[in-house]
């Protein structure tokens, strides 16, 4: 069976990238005994070895083996290191590094560098080179400016790919691969080649210019295509028609993941026995991609770099990386250095439980060496300029002590969260398109990021696990509730899936502003929400904005500071609360029964104030234990019958406790009340 599934994966990667899907579907990763699991947890370092010397490496791998990491990843971002000149590679001194890394007891992740490309491939290939949406030609000035459609691009990076992993796939050193670091960060491209690429992807999604026509709404103000050579790349920057800039988004989205695809063929042809950790930036402004749909195509372990401003959007974004996958969360980046906030004695240590209580596995400092030019030389890293050990190599030493003593404790947390919570690449754009003659931003006055962390708020300071995943493209039978905020496209993948969901016994909630328009970005010709009228048992109407509503959930006064309310017309739904402050007190929260389900629709954008009164009342009836008490800043989870705190705030914290409990990692004997100074964390035990 391998040898069959090898020669397909060699297809796959000669025929293009969307033939690679099947296959990895066929070949899952997920789950495999051999790949760290359950009583493993993980701590290293990002390592530029082409910034050292022999010496120097020496050094920085005998310090590393003493502050106890277990993990290095190497490679990214120095293809010329390997490569430096086409078809002249160099692996002397990289080889040499693996058996010291082997050597000393630690790991290597190693990063593919499909980017940057070299120089030299930018000058024999121009059309790596990135246009602008103005037609200018840029120079490879920044580490992201790589036109990867290009035929040239694709062929030399599966060469490097195909030569990195034959020479390293037996290396006893070799703990895992990954893939271009950071993908999805990169630039869009709008050079002749480009556009020709573009329009044999509309063929093939289309497939006549009549239904591209449909697609793209022509007949509204003289666009009408005549044939396909009429087709211009549309302006993701704006002006244009919303439609239009949906697709061009799409279909830089789906050459990421037929890049990550075929990556992933060749790592399973010659390393089928280590798993894919890869840094990913699927949220990327410039370009991002569709993650949520396609991840179990290219990836073992969710993995992300892990810069956190504060802990809900963190653990929302972690969370996302994770989807719905068994295995836990690796941090390949994770914040060390750079003075200032990040800086903060004790604060990288908090993150780095915060992450083992969200169900990461591995915290990998980045970077090892503070670096002395570039793009990042002011970044300062787990060594300094003058390359001596900093305090911050002290405190990454601590957490590899801290994670030693917990991997054996339940560690790293590997549950089935029973809330999920709807979030899909598609709707981040049609949400919030670019262009100065935006009637959209008129009408959602609120990001769709932000009433995605508004929702996962309330569960966030209840201490509830939540999965976020492209409900479209899940099996929701796995989850009690599902919560569908501002979800403005809702094509009908997602429809179906909510349908059946609810039919089959189901609670979801769905807020204001979704299921507005169709896969086109179209709106739905239909009453709304499209395609799920008869499911919530309403029809949504007209729109205002109060500035601040007012409703009662459970006889108790609520406010809500979003003031954008829709007025909702239940036909078969039951009114559960009206808005007090608006003519005519309409319905501001319905539910509808519906086969052996209930969907539940809010009248309001997401909004915390709203939305844990509504969740609570609910937790009983479908299952949903609420996690340990805390304040405000004080995070937990109960883990094999103990409980993990972690204070993220910079002041002490009190956390009632039931009796004498003692800390794992404090030692201390606490009666009645935990006391944890700033950014402390620990766990309890009876």
């Amino acid at each position: 069976m391998r040898s069959k599934l090898a020669k397909l994966a060699v297809a796959c990667v000669v025929a293009g990238s969307f033939l690679c899907h099947g296959l990895a579907r066929a070949q899952s990763a997920e789950g495999r005994s051999d790949w760290p699991g359950a009583g493993q947890l993980f701590v290293g370092t990002n390592y530029q070895s082409v910034d050292r010397s022999n010496e120097q490496i020496e050094r920085d791998i005998a310090r590393m083996k003493q502050a106890g990491f277990k993990v290095v990843r190497v490679g990214d971002l120095s293809w010329d290191h390997f490569e430096p000149a086409e078809g002249k590679f160099d692996f002397k001194t990289f080889d040499w590094m693996m058996d010291e890394m082997h050597a000393a007891g630690l790991k290597v992740i190693l990063d593919i560098p499909g980017q940057p490309a070299p120089i030299w491939l930018h000058h024999k290939y121009p059309g790596v080179d990135i246009v602008t949406q103005n037609g200018v030609q840029l120079d490879p000035a920044e580490r992201y400016m790589d036109d990867i459609s290009d035929p040239d691009y694709k062929r030399l990076l599966a060469r490097m790919a195909d030569m990195l992993t034959k020479r390293y796939a037996k290396h006893p050193a070799l703990f895992a691969i990954g893939y271009n670091n950071e993908i999805g960060n990169g630039f869009i491209s709008y050079s002749e080649a480009d556009r020709l690429r573009f329009i044999g992807w509309l063929k093939k999604k289309y497939g006549s210019i009549e239904t591209l026509n449909k697609a793209w709404a022509t007949q509204r103000w003289s666009r009408h295509l005549n044939t396909w050579d009429e087709v211009r790349l549309p302006y993701a920057d704006g002006p244009g028609p919303f439609e239009r800039q949906l697709d061009l988004r799409r279909y830089w989205s789906d050459v990421t993941i037929g890049t990550l695809r075929e990556l992933e063929a060749i790592r399973r042809r010659n390393a089928p026995d280590k798993p894919a950790i890869s840094n990913l930036w699927d949220s990327a402004g410039r370009k991002g991609f569709d993650y949520l749909s396609t991840y179990r195509d290219y990836v073992s372990y969710g993995a992300m770099g892990f810069y956190p401003g504060e802990p809900l959007g963190a653990a929302f974004e972690a969370t996302m990386m994770k989807g719905g996958l068994s295995t836990p969360i690796w941090f390949n980046e994770f914040t060390a250095g750079g003075g200032g906030y990040y800086g903060t004695k004790g604060r990288a240590r908090m993150w780095a439980h915060f992450g083992l209580l969200i169900g990461a596995q591995a915290a990998l400092a980045w970077t090892y060496h503070s670096h002395h030019g570039g793009e990042e030389q002011a970044l300062f890293g787990l060594i300094d300029h003058d390359d001596r050990p900093s305090w911050k190599l002290d405190e990454f030493a601590t957490i590899a002590q801290d994670f030693s003593k917990l991997e054996k404790l339940g560690f790293p947390r590997m549950g089935q969260p029973k809330v999920a919570i709807a979030y899909a690449f598609d709707n981040v754009i049609a949400s919030e398109p670019k262009g100065p003659s935006n009637t959209v931003k008129q009408y959602i006055n609120t990001p769709y990021l932000k009433q995605a962390h508004n929702a996962y708020e309330p569960l966030f300071k209840d201490n509830i696990d939540i999965a976020v995943i492209n409900i479209g493209h899940e099996d929701l039978s796995r989850y009690s509730l599902v919560i569908v905020p501002g979800l403005y496209l809702l094509d009908k993948a997602a429809a179906d899936n909510l349908r059946r969901f609810v039919a089959e016994g189901g609670t979801v909630i769905m807020t204001a502003y979704s299921a507005k328009v169709n896969e086109h970005n179209q709106w739905f010709d239909t009453s709304l929400p499209g395609r799920l009228t008869d499911v919530f048992g309403l029809r949504t109407n007209e729109f205002y904005n109060t500035g601040e509503v007012m409703t009662k959930i459970g006889g108790k006064e609520i406010k809500g500071d979003i003031g954008y309310y829709e007025v909702l017309e239940p036909s078969t739904a039951e009114v559960l609360a009206r808005f007090t402050n608006v003519e005519g007190k309409t319905p501001s929260i319905t539910l509808n029964k519906f086969g052996k389900g209930r969907a539940i629709y809010v009248g309001t954008p997401a909004q915390p104030q709203i939305m844990g009164p509504l969740y609570r009342q609910l937790y009983a009836s479908l299952g949903i234990e609420p996690g340990p008490k805390t304040p405000d800043g004080v995070s937990a989870r109960l883990v094999e019958g103990r409980v993990l705190y972690v204070n993220a705030t910079g002041e002490p914290k009190g956390i009632a406790i039931d009796g004498t409990m003692t800390g794992v990692l404090s030692g201390k004997r606490w009666t009645g009340e935990l006391r944890l100074e700033s950014f402390g964390v620990d766990l309890l035990e009876k």
